[in-house]
């Protein structure tokens, strides 16, 4: 991170200590959570999150306080709420004409000519004069909106001024799924997200993999009794690259094994090019994980190699699932479980992440081939998206517990049971 960066954190931090508007390790939620006697002396800020594509958070925008569901997103940068007038279809929404702390952000206001993921450069004003906000996803759906701020209450703790996109434009590729959710809440290191916004030096979360639960921890926190976390750098870089996220939560990869066997790939597809094509970036907002073509094909061939005899291929090279996963198997629908597959452990700078067991094959929902069901492998093809990056999603962090530590420029976790892990802080089972 540039000089300018840090400066930033500096203020943001002062700021919260002078007003007091940011968490700390001594705050506690007012959600439907509570902390349980002699787990943590100080009690930390705790949401209860659920998840079936995406992860949602719940809390209130507004004055008086208006209930919004915001998908939790460490890959982007603005937090952004659906202003669009209500349809049939679509009745998560915010209206910011019943606020009466909702402020929007005119053209000249100093934070309009910041230059971020999300607000273009140079500058776009619409009609109004207002500062123009669009975002855009590899799915081919965008959004176009203002830059406005408005009070946003977590628990007892209350924020105004937060800076959100107001969209109330745009396309999506799910809206049946957008219907569900008021917004995004974004989550990455850029100098508009949620974390710098709130001054976090740290969050976590569990993700159930038994259910649609899960628990998020804003803060510090004290949940040593998830075990020992393995823990790898975050990777810096200061220098613009057009092809790189700089601040995304980005992690070196060094290699993936299949059961005990590495696969044989040169150690320069594993890192950035001159463009800075090829990070591996931690995304809460990704479903599944994708690889880079020759890395996925590799490991899509020893996948096959390793499982001959035991799954059964789709045999249809026209199937794609998701447009990017095309290794698929047919599994009998009596069978009642997947038979034993090799893990695939993605090898870390200092950790490695085991993607074993059930994790590994996704049922595609509703297709069936004679009497069987449809499973694809849960890496896909990054080519195929269109995305020059390695992105782990959430579906492997399922079960792991993940800690975003800023302050020491690190990603932890540990394997952990999450339904019972919310269970212990608090959370109704």
């Amino acid at each position: 991170m540039n000089f300018f960066f840090h400066l930033l954190q500096l203020l943001v931090f002062f700021l919260c200590f002078k007003q007091r508007l940011c968490f700390s390790a001594t705050q506690a939620m007012v959600l439907p959570l509570k902390t349980e006697t002699g787990l943590n002396s100080q009690p930390s800020n705790k949401i209860s999150f659920h998840h079936n594509v995406t992860l949602t958070v719940e809390l209130t925008v507004g004055s008086p306080p208006q209930a919004v569901t915001m998908v939790l997103d460490t890959g982007s940068e603005l937090p952004w709420l659906n202003c669009k007038k209500k349809t049939q279809t679509l009745t998560s929404v915010f209206n910011p004409l019943s606020s009466s702390s909702y402020s929007r952000i005119p053209c000249i206001s100093p934070i309009c000519q910041k230059q971020t993921r999300d607000l273009p450069n140079p500058v776009v004003c619409d009609e109004e004069k207002l500062c123009d906000v669009f975002v855009s996803y590899a799915d081919g759906s965008s959004l176009e909106g203002n830059l406005a701020s408005d009070t946003f209450r977590i628990g007892s703790l209350n924020k105004p001024g937060t800076l959100f996109g107001c969209m109330g434009l745009g396309s999506s590729s799910n809206p049946q799924e957008d219907a569900k959710t008021t917004g995004l809440m974004g989550m990455n290191r850029g100098s508009l997200s949620f974390v710098t916004q709130l001054g976090l030096s740290k969050f976590s979360y569990c993700i159930s993999g038994r259910d649609s639960s899960g628990v998020l921890i804003l803060g510090e926190g004290n949940h040593s009794w998830v075990g020992n976390m393995a823990y790898t750098p975050l990777v810096q870089m200061s220098t613009p690259l057009p092809s790189y996220d700089r601040f995304a939560y980005t992690v070196k990869l060094e290699g993936i094994k299949v059961g005990n066997k590495i696969l044989a790939l040169e150690k320069s597809i594993l890192v950035p090019d001159h463009s800075g094509a090829g990070q591996t970036m931690v995304d809460s907002g990704t479903q599944f994980t994708f690889l880079l073509g020759p890395v996925y094909t590799a490991l899509k061939n020893e996948f096959l190699v390793q499982t001959k005899g035991v799954l059964v291929p789709l045999g249809d090279p026209n199937f794609v699932f998701q447009g990017a996963m095309d290794s698929c198997f047919r599994v009998p629908a009596n069978q009642g479980k997947l038979p034993p597959l090799p893990a695939v452990s993605l090898m870390l700078n200092g950790a490695e992440m085991v993607v074993g067991g059930e994790l590994l094959l996704y049922r595609v929902p509703g297709m069936v081939k004679g009497g069987d069901w449809v499973y694809c492998m849960t890496f896909g093809n990054s080519d195929l998206l269109g995305i020059a990056a390695f992105v782990i999603g959430n579906h492997h962090q399922q079960n792991l517990w993940m800690e975003y530590d800023l302050a020491k420029s690190r990603l932890g976790f540990v394997e952990t049971r999450c339904d019972s892990a919310g269970q212990r802080l608090g959370l109704d089972p």
